[in-house]
């Protein structure tokens, strides 16, 4: 029997999302190294503390209810919060300033990420930075968990929780392979790749710029036969230098990368590539200030 001597505590969020992200008791219990029967046990308690149920169960399945959908949720980002809270304890503890986590799409790492990494270095060397190469949906769910501080992103649009702010506007190259007959010179439009197979980074890696790159092709009158999609530059490149097709990606791609491919910069077309950084806008971290004043270069107020 539960009585008002018992309250939820951190271990109850910690069973409860382990069951969240399984559903299913028994593997919850083997993650947790606990016993399935005590770990029902505990769910159970929290459930009669709460006052709802979190998860419809039978001999079935395990789903969770609509107040579980929201607690996991919730959940995750209080969990989140506290371990970075403790990081954060832990490092001015010892001299520093904290710690600003960055989310980023490979092409960010050609000059806008190494651009703000250095202006931390020299304007606040105690600032300790930790880098996650992710999608842009990967990085908008770690935003919202509390698990990334500031996202560089190409979005259209993100969740009215997020602040979003343009950083870098990039014109977008066509990629050949080096033994092409096209070359800067007797280029004159897209509609002389018409007929080729594109490869193309995939719509689930970022929307916009998949609908950006179709529209440059439609705007000279085709629809492009894309024959494969990655979501990594060095794989498009590579298929590329196969002769397995042809690309469009953003100018500052072609940096950091010796394959065998040619770029012709794309300048007459209306469409950029646009990069955005993200951030939360009621993230606590006193840290990401620091880090924003820098980046937007005092135009954040």
């Amino acid at each position: 029997m539960i009585t008002d001597n018992y309250q939820i505590e951190l271990r109850h969020f910690t069973y409860f999302l382990a069951v969240a992200e399984e559903l299913h008791f028994r593997r919850a219990a083997e993650k947790l190294f606990i016993s399935q029967p005590g770990l029902s046990t505990q769910i159970k308690q929290m459930e009669t503390l709460l006052g709802v149920e979190l998860f419809f169960r039978n001999k079935k399945k395990v789903k969770l209810t609509p107040a579980g959908e929201f607690l996991k949720k919730e959940a995750e980002f209080i969990l989140n919060h506290l371990r970075q809270t403790k990081r954060q304890a832990v490092m001015i503890g010892q001299g520093q300033l904290g710690e600003v986590r960055i989310g980023f799409l490979g092409s960010a790492m050609q000059n806008v990420v190494p651009d703000l990494l250095l202006k931390l270095q020299k304007n606040y060397p105690t600032i300790h930075t930790s880098l996650e190469e992710l999608s842009n949906r990967a990085q908008v769910n770690a935003l919202l968990k509390d698990q990334l501080d500031i996202g560089f992103v190409r979005l259209g649009r993100v969740p009215s929780s997020l602040e979003s702010r343009l950083i870098f506007e990039d014109t977008f190259s066509l990629v050949l392979p080096e033994n092409h007959e096209l070359d800067t010179a007797n280029f004159k439009g897209m509609h002389q790749v018409s007929d080729r197979n594109f490869i193309l980074f995939s719509k689930e890696y970022s929307p916009l710029y998949f609908d950006t790159v179709m529209s440059i092709c439609e705007d000279s009158g085709f629809a492009p036969k894309v024959t494969h999609k990655s979501v990594h530059a060095q794989t498009i490149f590579r298929l590329v230098e196969s002769g397995l097709g042809i690309a469009i990606v953003p100018t500052s791609l072609q940096h950091g990368f010796q394959m065998r491919v040619k770029f012709i910069t794309l300048k007459k077309i209306k469409q950029r590539a646009v990069l955005s950084a993200v951030w939360k806008k009621d993230n606590r971290n006193p840290v990401l200030q620091h880090c924003l004043k820098l980046l937007l270069n005092d135009s954040l107020h």
